[in-house]
């Protein structure tokens, strides 16, 4: 296991979320889960093999600068909520691996311009199904059953 699931949710998520106006328990558990299915929880900061996706997240290039160019662009108030975020010095892409903060609110955005809403909170199974429909996608390796293994794992 990575991180403590309890400090990754109090000291990262949460914070992160309320940084940006996007938090709520549902999005900190969904968060939560899938850190814990995509890094084991911060285990990997980068995709093992040959993959692209970067950071506890692992989001993966495309995925970032789409956020960035079709959905960020439009939106100035929650462009810059997002990058106060930035540490200066370091381009946006390669923080997904070492700023936690910023990882969190970019897939939080992820999930936030899906077209239906979160699952409630406490639903970890509805939860682990929106993953894999919105931020695994269907030719994605994670299933739902490894998406809940991981969270009874983490919190039994």
């Amino acid at each position: 296991m990575g991180i403590n699931p309890v400090q990754l949710r109090q000291l990262v998520i949460s914070p992160a979320l309320a940084s940006i106006g996007l938090g709520g328990q549902a999005a900190e558990e969904l968060l939560m889960g899938t850190a814990l299915q995509e890094s084991d929880g911060g285990f990997y900061l980068h995709q093992l093999g040959q993959g692209p996706a970067i950071g506890i997240f692992q989001m993966e290039p495309g995925t970032h600068d789409d956020l960035w160019a079709t959905f960020l662009s439009r939106r100035a108030d929650l462009s810059a909520k997002v990058s106060a975020l930035l540490m200066p010095g370091q381009s946006r892409l390669d923080q997904l691996a070492g700023n936690l903060l910023y990882a969190a609110a970019m897939a939080r955005l992820l999930y936030y311009r899906c077209p239906e809403p979160l699952p409630t909170a406490g639903d970890i199974p509805a939860q682990a199904v929106f993953y894999k429909r919105w931020y695994n996608t269907a030719q994605g390796a994670a299933s739902v059953e490894s998406y809940l293994q991981r969270w009874k794992a983490a919190f039994p």
